[in-house]
């Protein structure tokens, strides 16, 4: 999820595990797979490697890839 600002985005990826990095603004969980990372994107640069592995992970967790693994 993304919502344009006028200075920035501001979004969240939902992940299966809580992801530490000092990018997130916040982390909520709402259950034992289920984690909201809060992050803010302020210049081009923030889309880096880093955040296109959250993606990718939340992109995961979206088709329930993640319970495949049990």
């Amino acid at each position: 999820q993304v919502t344009p600002r006028r200075e920035w985005l501001d979004g969240h990826v939902v992940l299966a595990r809580r992801r530490a990095s000092p990018r997130f603004r916040r982390i909520e969980t709402f259950s034992p797979r289920n984690h909201v990372h809060v992050f803010r994107i302020e210049k081009l640069e923030d889309i880096d490697a880093e955040f296109r592995e959250w993606l990718a992970e939340a992109y995961a967790v979206g088709e329930q890839k993640h319970l495949a693994k049990e």
